[in-house]
């Protein structure tokens, strides 16, 4: 009975992390995108000046 609840409890855990890097991932693709949007904006705004 022990062993079967630790087994649950480290599929959870094990499932958990790989959804957080997912997420992360994710969210690094994002800022990297809006990082890449204010450069090019940057950049058009110094050109017209």
């Amino acid at each position: 009975m022990i062993k079967t609840v630790l087994a649950a409890l480290a599929l959870i855990g094990v499932l958990g992390s790989l959804a957080a890097c997912n997420t992360v991932d994710g969210m690094g693709k994002d800022l990297g995108a809006a990082g890449a949007a204010t450069s090019d904006t940057a950049r058009d705004v110094g050109r017209k000046m």
